[in-house]
């Protein structure tokens, strides 16, 4: 019996969330079915584009972050003295 795959089933192999048994029949069913592996071509290079994606915070961000941690510590250290 053959299995027919879905999108998501390409997603999980382009993310490596397949067992070996199903990356064997994947890639059959890529070699067989052109929409299929037109899918996967095209989700494999959105992939490597996100990967490219680099995102830094603000400095205004970064402060706040710290400002925060700094009165946890604080509260925290006032809290143990009790």
């Amino acid at each position: 019996m053959t299995k027919t795959f879905t999108y998501d089933d390409v997603i999980r192999y382009l993310y490596a969330e397949t067992t070996l048994n199903e990356n064997d029949q994947i890639v059959e069913a890529l070699a067989l079915d052109d929409d299929l592996m037109n899918f996967y071509l095209d989700s494999l290079e959105i992939k490597e584009q996100m990967n490219k994606i680099v995102r830094t915070p603000s400095d205004r961000s970064v402060q706040k972050i710290i400002h925060y941690s700094r009165q946890q510590t604080a509260k925290q250290s006032r809290a143990l003295s009790c």
